[in-house]
């Protein structure tokens, strides 16, 4: 019996699957188009839609055929602790129009999980999502690749054309082109997120590249993409590719391998420093730290620690909830203690806490910050109280999303559209293939 086959409501058929099986062609083009932020953003939408439409025909109809029952709650939950943190927030924001504008529009993400999570509800479909993720991943690395041999990275070239022809316009300015000081990849010189993106998805190639090939798959992938990473030049991504590379491989390699790895991992960022001005720089700024100064400190963190000084002003000024979600641009000039003079990231105000705990005290206060812990805790009794196989299929969703919101680390805004959709998509993904009931 298919998905989209009759079955008695509210009754457990035996042979019945889960999901549908379009819900991994949304989610598979929802994160192919990402370059194209507003194409994706059109197909989130569409797919947020396409589910309401699917859940008012079965599940408000007394079936459960989208989702179990458990997947369909810990999804909830986990949307609920992103969103009710911003409706809070608004209440006394410093922008509160827009903050509730925010809030409301973010709605749009609760349909659009439960559709991520049907598209791992069951074995065929986890497949096909898990495994289009993992071609979509190796697509951008060899593309990235590709722009280290020609400097040019064939898929960005083939959409600014295409953009090019459709609207008359490139996809980045010749400002931006011409400032490119790292590897860009598939998003391009304008949209410097390769590093991130690429780490925080590398288990789903990762995990694939093992099941096919071993531990001689899973060294090779580990490899072609830590070289993408370093070049891409996000040091948070080479943390965050760091903890990925220690939570997939000990268990399949050991920990003698693995060290191994890890030391030729250092010995390629050696020699990149070495023959790569963009590396050495990065590198160089990094030991900064060492000097033990406040001057130098921030300079090693890029001006995050002026940054991190302002997120403390604001969590001073509005413990409880924050002074609204996205509120933290127009907070900024008041708590900024270096105003006056020029930052590290050049000229105007911090967009964001670029760190998720102080993003979130900031930003929603001490009821957002438990509010999330809250959702932490959820996804973890759900992974604590699985079956050794829902842990074995959820795997790659579970470090996908673990390392992403690692709070010891720097981030990107996860009340930003881009970064907050990937990781609510994670949590579905994670809590899809986790409570899914495979038929036996």
């Amino acid at each position: 019996m298919t998905a989209d086959s009759p079955s008695i409501p509210d009754m457990p058929v035996r042979g019945r699957t889960h999901g549908w099986r379009w819900a991994p062609a949304w989610v598979l083009t929802f994160v192919a188009l990402w370059p194209a932020p507003g194409y994706a953003e059109g197909v989130m939408v569409l797919g947020a839609l396409a589910a309401v439409i699917r859940l008012l025909l079965d599940r408000f109809r007394g079936g459960t055929r989208l989702l179990s029952g458990a997947a369909w709650a810990l999804t909830s939950a986990l949307f609920a602790a992103y969103w009710l943190p911003e409706v809070i927030s608004a209440v006394d924001a410093v922008d509160a129009p827009r903050a509730f504008r925010e809030a409301a529009v973010d709605l749009r993400y609760l349909p659009f999980l439960w559709l991520v999570a049907a598209a791992v509800a069951n074995r065929e479909a986890r497949r096909t999502t898990f495994n289009g993720l993992a071609i979509i991943v190796a697509v951008w690395t060899l593309d990235a690749l590709a722009q280290v041999v020609f400097g040019t990275s064939p898929l960005f070239w083939g959409l600014d054309q295409l953009k090019q022809l459709v609207s008359g316009r490139p996809m980045c300015t010749a400002e931006q082109m011409a400032g490119i000081d790292r590897l860009s990849g598939f998003l391009g010189p304008c949209n410097r997120k390769l590093g991130v993106v690429m780490a925080s998805l590398s288990p789903f190639l990762l995990f694939a590249a093992a099941r096919r090939m071993d531990s001689l798959g899973w060294i090779v992938a580990a490899g072609a993409i830590g070289l993408v990473i370093l070049l891409a030049g996000a040091r948070a991504s080479w943390i965050t590719y760091t903890l990925v590379l220690v939570a997939s491989g000990w268990r399949l390699l050991g920990l003698r391998r693995l060290l191994g790895v890890l030391a030729a991992g250092l010995l390629t960022l050696t020699l990149l420093a070495m023959s790569s001005t963009q590396v050495r720089e990065r590198i160089l700024r990094t030991t900064h730290a060492l000097t033990a100064s406040e001057s130098g400190v921030d300079t090693a963190l890029s001006g995050r620690g002026q940054i991190w000084s302002a997120a403390g002003c604001m969590i001073a000024g509005h413990p409880i909830n924050g002074v609204g979600a996205r509120g933290f641009r127009e907070a900024f000039p008041e708590c900024d203690a270096g105003a006056g003079e020029r930052p590290a990231w050049g000229q105007g105000p911090a967009f964001h806490a670029h760190q998720i705990v102080l993003e979130v005290l900031s930003e929603t206060g001490i009821i957002g910050l438990l509010l999330w812990l809250a959702g932490a805790a959820l996804a973890w009794r759900a992974w604590r109280y699985a079956t050794p196989q829902a842990k074995e299929r959820a795997r790659p969703a579970m470090l996908a999303l673990a390392v992403t919101v690692f709070p010891f680390n720097t981030h990107l805004a996860f009340y930003s559209t881009f970064w907050g959709g990937l990781t609510l998509m994670l949590a579905a993904l994670y809590a899809g293939s986790l409570l899914a009931r495979d038929d036996e």
